[in-house]
């Protein structure tokens, strides 16, 4: 990009040079040299533009990437809630287990005192 500039302003140059001092060849030369500048205007809007077509794209690419993120962030803790859930319903049940086994131990206990006393 930059090289096309330098060429079009060493042709106005060189045009610029060549020619000779009559008013149509300076006029010529005014002209030659106002289109090197609006081309070059144009170049530099042109790499602007790109740069900010480039920048939009990676924004929105970063976007994308932050949503994807954000959605296995939101999976993750639902699988992780899911299993404190089934964890804490298996320590329910281990508890309610152990509170029978318990129970059962008592009866035992109970009947074996009142068998030792009759």
């Amino acid at each position: 990009m930059n090289t096309k500039l330098y060429v079009a302003l060493a042709a106005a140059v060189l045009a610029l040079s060549a020619c000779q001092k009559t008013e149509t060849t300076q006029t010529e030369a005014a002209e030659a040299a106002n289109a090197a500048s609006n081309a070059a205007d144009a170049a530099a809007t042109a790499a602007n533009e790109s740069a900010e077509a480039a920048a939009a794209a990676t924004d929105a690419a970063a976007a994308q990437a932050g949503a994807a993120v954000d959605q296995a962030a939101d999976k993750t803790a639902a699988a992780a809630s899911d299993a404190a859930a089934g964890a804490a319903a298996a320590t329910a049940d281990a508890a309610q287990a152990t509170a029978d086994a318990a129970e059962k131990v008592a009866d035992k206990a109970d009947k074996a005192a009142e068998d030792v006393k009759k």
